[in-house]
């Protein structure tokens, strides 16, 4: 039975544990999910290959993950009209290629934007190695409720996004999506129908399936990995995204990035033929 949206009793609820193991193939289907390996580059061949396999840092979006949680109906969400706003990963360490991962959700806070502007809601995933308690990853996102304006919140107000410098990026590059891109990234466990469904995306106001948030997320941490990091998943440290825009399977991506600092940069994610920006106000630390 669906309960009534309620953001007081939402940031009370507990925390949701989640366990689940996951596999060396787990670990490929992931990496092929956001684009590893499909231009045939050798570059790719550690993270869809047996042999010396390791794990993108992104993957921690999927390990232990609880699922569309938002669509359950103890939450009350209108969960057609939810987009992804913005997503946090802090990773600790290297992520393991196969194991136990344990997951504790918890909502942290729901920002109202007023009747007919949504509301916020910011939620933290943090992510142990089941055996031992170590800490993986502190994971934080933000969904937008385009359905739950004017309803009340709990905090005033959400922080400021990291800003974009005003000057020329430092580095420019592409990557190419997939027709079937969405199709490959939901078998790693984000079953929203809103990215397989036509007609589902229709009732959520948009012209077609749309590639996962946390797809376009992943695509972006393989690039930046490549182009900042030597291609060292032990480098990445930090990786913050706003979501702007939907990206559409097969649109082709242009990353504009701004090296910041030692171990920092900043960066933005664009579709030129569509006039749109899809990821803002990007933020990495990584080890230089």
């Amino acid at each position: 039975m669906t309960v009534p949206y309620d953001p007081q009793h939402l940031v009370a609820m507990p925390p949701r544990v989640t366990v689940r193991q996951h596999s060396r193939r787990d670990t490929m289907l992931y990496a092929l999910g956001v684009g590893a390996g499909h231009s045939g580059e050798e570059q790719d061949l550690p993270f869809i290959y047996e042999a010396g396999l390791q794990a993108l840092p992104t993957m921690a979006v999927v390990l232990a993950t609880p699922g569309f949680w938002q669509m359950e109906p103890q939450y009350g969400l209108d969960w057609k009209r939810l987009l992804h706003g913005e997503q946090s990963l802090v990773i600790e360490r290297p992520l393991p290629v196969e194991g136990e991962v344990r997951s504790e959700l918890t909502i942290e806070a729901i920002v109202d934007k007023g009747a007919g502007r949504g509301a916020v809601l910011a939620s933290r995933r943090t992510l142990f190695d089941h055996a031992s308690g170590e800490l993986l990853a502190t994971l934080r996102q933000t969904s937008f409720l385009r359905g739950e304006g004017g309803k009340g919140g709990t905090q005033a107000s959400a922080p400021s996004p990291h800003p974009v410098p005003d000057r020329a990026p430092d580095i420019e590059t592409t990557a190419a999506t997939r027709r079937e891109q969405a199709l490959i990234y939901r078998l790693s466990g984000d079953y929203n129908p809103l990215h397989v469904d036509p007609a589902v995306a229709r009732e959520g106001g948009l012209p077609r399936p749309i590639l996962h948030g946390l797809c376009t997320y992943g695509i972006a941490g393989r690039v930046l990995l490549g182009q900042l990091c030597g291609r060292d998943p032990a480098r990445l440290k930090r990786l913050d995204v706003r979501f702007t825009a939907p990206v559409l399977p097969g649109d082709e991506l242009v990353f504009s990035i701004w090296r910041e600092a030692p171990g920092k940069a900043a960066f933005r994610v664009a579709v030129p033929a569509r006039e749109v920006t899809v990821i803002n106000n990007g933020y990495v630390e990584y080890q230089d």
